[in-house]
């Protein structure tokens, strides 16, 4: 986004200042032993409310407070955690779930209930401010947040709110001009770290409403790209690694996940600590692979473990995967796109050879011909992982390979994917939130479109039904959308992961909205 008035410069220059700020103040106060103790004597049972609250004064001056009382014999935690911050506001609603209504309809109506008005500035508060309005997912998620919004922008393009729409993607691009990336969320314990780039498929789907819009954000998508490929210039060698990217063994240039934090994440403090309590090894490799996980978005899943099944055996930044690679080159197109319409075709050719080198890189090294089936790749033990998952659709999501790998692949996923109510996210259950039994609406979506890509309709088809079926029947007796489903077994609610099940929510909305309409997406820049 150009920002192109002196008041929106002076807006653009207080953000990066109150996050540069915000983020020194909220790291030293994260590794204070007031917030240590909170959150390991499980003052709150979900460890996102304590990041979540507002401190009635200055941290620092809470701080020494709590250090001078804290050995004190009468010194109650909990009662001085009250004195001096107050809880996370929750937007008052008198929304009431109608469940006569057909399940589209509560949907549109939900809306305003999961949209959040532009922000105003808080300084105490952890949340990073956004200058336009937003829709949230709902449940203890009460910020943006950056590939849930994808999902979401699909249901409100499906109901032509294009409104919307462009005022997430605004508030995207003003993130990216001001802290250089796409935070996890808008909050300041975000920083770290982004989440899987969809940020050029956003503008690819506002398209229809702009035409011109790969120009319009095309110096926020060359921004964003530089994130995902800053330390290019000191991977030399095979097997050389530098924050998000990898040198690989046939000298192409891939991505990683890589959050820059090695410490517990603050939102799940006691859960990283009581897991670094277990391990041998080196606990801020485990920090930083715990966190990278994060910025995949899927945390907790078997994809990211050395034995396919314990969290201890986490190594998430030793993994090229394949959904994040397979994202970059459908950014790589749609910069290359934007400069072309910008009358720049050196600049549109180099863009377009680098994500012509990335699509044949994923099929050399996440196609496994013999399993028929794309794998994330273990670029420190030199092989593809064994773990089969749904993040295995995404190239051919971005139509990388030809008609007879979608086949394959699509074999692969009628036999050991499909459920009664939808696809499994990976065929291991392990109590992880991403793994069996749960299905979730965004990698239905991604199989969907897939499958849809190369004219494999009748599975497509299948999936669609099976899950807006296993979506109905969640509402029609509960009267809620769930952030995630069991599949398998269609008579319990999903479970696993470090938080309860929450219902809401923006990515199901929006999927279950855009399966309803049965859109048909041309993803292709071109």
């Amino acid at each position: 986004m150009r920002i192109k008035t002196f008041t929106a410069i002076a807006a653009a220059m207080l953000l990066f200042t109150t996050c540069r700020e915000g983020e020194k103040a909220s790291t030293d106060f994260y590794s204070s032993a007031l917030f240590r103790d909170v959150q390991l004597k499980a003052v709150f049972p979900d460890s996102k409310t304590f990041v979540d609250c507002t401190p009635k004064r200055p941290l620092a001056e809470i701080v020494d407070d709590y250090d001078d009382a804290k050995d004190q014999p009468d010194f109650d935690l909990q009662a001085f955690v009250r004195q001096n911050f107050d809880m996370p506001v929750r937007p008052k609603s008198t929304f009431a779930t109608d469940t006569t209504l057909a399940m589209e309809e509560h949907l549109t109506r939900l809306w305003p209930v999961l949209t959040r008005k532009a922000d105003d500035k808080d300084p105490r508060s952890s949340l990073i401010p956004l200058p336009n309005d937003y829709v949230v997912p709902g449940g203890r998620f009460s910020e943006v947040y950056y590939w849930d919004s994808y999902f979401t922008i699909l249901g409100l393009k499906a109901q032509k709110r294009y409104d919307l729409i462009q005022s997430m993607v605004k508030n995207f691009a003003y993130l990216i001009d001001t802290i250089g990336f796409i935070p996890n969320g808008n909050r300041n314990y975000y920083l770290t770290r982004s989440q899987p780039p969809f940020f050029s498929l956003i503008v690819k789907e506002l398209e229809e409403y702009d035409s011109l819009a790969a120009d319009h954000y095309l110096d926020a998508m060359v921004k964003e790209y530089r994130f995902w490929m800053a330390g290019i210039d000191s991977v030399k060698d095979p097997g050389d690694a530098a924050q998000h990217v990898v040198m690989m063994p046939n000298g192409t240039v891939m991505n990683r996940y890589y959050d820059k934090g090695d410490t517990p994440r603050p939102e799940s403090y006691k859960e990283d600590h009581a897991l670094a309590q277990q391990y041998q090894g080196d606990q801020t490799k485990l920090y930083r692979d715990l966190r990278s996980a994060a910025e995949s978005g899927w945390d907790f899943s078997s994809r990211w473990f050395r034995d396919g099944r314990s969290l201890i055996t986490i190594h998430t930044t030793d993994i090229i995967p394949v959904d994040l690679n397979s994202l970059l080159a459908h950014l790589e197109k749609m910069i290359a796109k934007g400069y072309t319409l910008r009358g720049n075709a050196a600049e549109a050719a180099r863009y377009n050879k680098a994500a012509d080198l990335r699509r044949r890189a994923i099929l050399t090294f996440c196609w496994d011909p013999a399993k028929e089936y794309f794998y994330d790749y273990d670029f420190v033990a030199g092989n593809r992982t064994e773990v089969r998952s749904l993040a295995g659709m995404f190239p051919l999501f971005f139509q990388i390979g030809q008609k007879d790998i979608a086949e394959k692949a699509a074999l692969v996923i009628e036999r050991d994917f499909l459920k009664q109510g939808g696809l499994v996210t990976t065929l291991t259950d392990t109590d992880q939130q991403w793994d069996a039994p749960n299905g979730w609406a965004p990698l239905q979506w991604i199989t969907y479109r897939a499958l849809k890509n190369y004219q494999l309709d009748g599975l497509a088809n299948e999936i669609r039904r099976r899950w807006l079926r296993q979506n109905t029947r969640v509402y029609e007796a509960t009267g809620k959308m769930m952030e995630k489903y069991n599949v398998m077994d269609t008579t319990l609610i999903a479970g696993g992961g470090e938080y309860p099940n929450q219902d809401g929510f923006g990515w199901t909305n929006g999927v279950a909205i855009a399966f309803k309409h049965e859109t048909r997406y041309n993803l292709s820049p071109r």
